[in-house]
């Protein structure tokens, strides 16, 4: 087993909530140990199988706790976000990607200011390799695209603001 490999390992315990931790692999056998003051303890042996005589190896491993820095949630908007109940909002109805356009050359489906009928395609969502078109859903003008050509979107994501007619 290499180094890496054991670091790894007590890097994981250390930010799990087990107490103690055994591994044993071809002769090989790791034990970590949570101590109170919040430290890892490691004894690592390898016994060869053709020596019984060899005395086995042990190492004292001790490492702090590493408390990982947070990262920025992601905000996502949702349909209840959306304050004007005068406007529509069509959402993404899966997670995917975003795309405005069938392709990179061709020209957007919809632009602020496109009248929209309810069986208009307004953009495509790729989900798993599969181009699903997205259509408005109602009858009006786009108002507002509230997302980014090539985003990644969530389920019930708002994509645009449609004025209904």
């Amino acid at each position: 087993m290499k180094i890496q490999e054991i670091r790894e390992i007590i890097k994981l315990v250390d930010q799990s909530s087990l107490d103690e931790f055994l591994y044993e692999s071809e002769g090989t056998k790791i034990k970590l140990k949570k101590n109170a003051k919040g430290t890892v303890s490691s004894t690592s042996e390898t016994f060869d199988s053709s020596s019984i005589v060899e005395q086995p190896k042990q190492v004292e491993v001790k490492a702090p706790i590493v408390q990982e820095i947070p990262k920025e949630p992601v905000v996502v908007e949702t349909a209840e976000d959306v304050v004007d109940s005068s406007l529509h909002t069509i959402i993404s109805p899966m997670v995917g990607t975003f795309y405005q356009s069938s392709s990179p050359d061709a020209a957007a489906y919809v632009e602020v200011g496109t009248k929209v009928s309810s069986d208009s395609i307004v953009c495509i969502v790729e989900a798993m390799k599969l181009f699903n078109e997205i259509e408005a859903e109602i009858d009006g003008e786009v108002v507002e695209i509230l997302v980014k050509d090539g985003q990644l979107v969530e389920y019930g994501q708002p994509l645009f603001l449609v004025k209904g007619n």
